[in-house]
């Protein structure tokens, strides 16, 4: 759902973007999709439901990994940013390995940064959500390590007990 979500308001975004820019939509994804199903290369036109079907679906599937870091306990702008990291790594290594894409770092700087944008846009979002739902569902186990830790701001704090008080649970 967070997922979704994100990749609701990136595409928007995106759609922003090249209103003003008039760069064309990337049809990298439905390639990377066609290589991965070992499908024969579509014509421009009839690749577009092959790049929204992997534009929806990588984004849906690596939300779910901030759903999880979220009711880790990974929370807020420091977690989302981490999640912008592992976004463009999912995408990059499927297009990569595929052989369809190129290194980010060899990429016009309009293009990495345009990409770059998008990608945070999503995660960003995609955390808001994740956090949102985790924190309306349960203290996190990370969460319960910072509270019983003091914050976390000191060193070599070790884990939090096995016998420590859940908060969910002892309202004594």
């Amino acid at each position: 759902m967070a997922g979704i979500a994100g990749v609701a308001v990136m595409t928007a975004a995106e759609k922003l973007e090249q209103a003003v820019s008039r760069r064309p939509d990337s049809l990298v994804p439905g390639r990377a999709a066609e290589r991965l199903l070992k499908l024969e290369p579509a014509a421009e036109p009839d690749v577009r439901p092959r790049m929204w079907a992997m534009h929806v679906g990588m984004a849906a599937g690596v939300g779910v990994l901030r759903g999880v870091m979220a009711f880790a306990g990974l929370r807020g702008p420091w977690a989302s940013a981490m999640f912008t990291v592992v976004r463009l790594t999912a995408d990059q290594t499927v297009e990569n390995w595929t052989g369809v894409g190129a290194p980010p770092w060899t990429w016009p700087r309009d293009e990495l940064l345009v990409d770059v944008a998008g990608k945070a846009v999503y995660a960003f979002v995609t955390g808001a959500v994740a956090d949102r739902l985790a924190a309306a569902a349960v203290v996190s186990p990370g969460q319960r390590h910072a509270e019983l830790a003091g914050g976390r701001r000191v060193h070599d704090v070790g884990p939090v007990p096995l016998d420590a008080p859940d908060p969910d649970t002892d309202h004594s």
